[in-house]
């Protein structure tokens, strides 16, 4: 369960208005292209409202979030590789938590704080090492 964390910055976000997808690639190659309704904003109370992790968790996309999407990890990062520019710019928090993670990108984000405006259709890639490596198998 999300919840907010009172210790970052708050993100700057603009919502989209007009429906748009996202296409989810999995580590194991699996795409998954959801349908993005602005209406239906949030969908859970993971991340940031509307933020890719929020969208993953409402649509079935699997998505690791140990923290709860509020910014204190880095188990939810994603590489944008299509629509990036129409993303929210990341705070110092948000950065600071990805050099935690491995393989970072020009592109990565965290997927509990990256909110697109709708402007364009996503593309993002789940790296492989994105793994709670305490998790039991399913």
């Amino acid at each position: 369960m999300g919840g907010t964390n009172p210790y970052i910055e708050k993100a700057d976000v603009e919502l989209p208005q007009k429906p748009y997808s996202v296409t989810y690639i999995s580590p194991g190659g699996k795409v998954t292209k959801v349908e993005v309704d602005p209406a239906k904003i949030p969908y859970g109370q993971t991340g940031l409202p509307g933020s890719l992790l929020d969208i993953a968790m409402g649509k079935g996309v699997e998505l690791e979030h140990v923290c709860g999407g509020v910014c204190a990890c880095s188990t939810c990062h994603v590489i944008v590789k299509q629509g990036l520019e129409t993303c929210n710019e990341g705070t110092d928090d948000e950065f600071d938590q990805l050099d935690e993670a491995p393989m970072t990108t020009l592109q990565s984000r965290l997927g509990c704080q990256c909110v697109p405006n709708g402007t364009k259709d996503i593309v993002v890639e789940i790296p492989a090492v994105n793994k709670n490596l305490v998790k039991e198998g399913h």
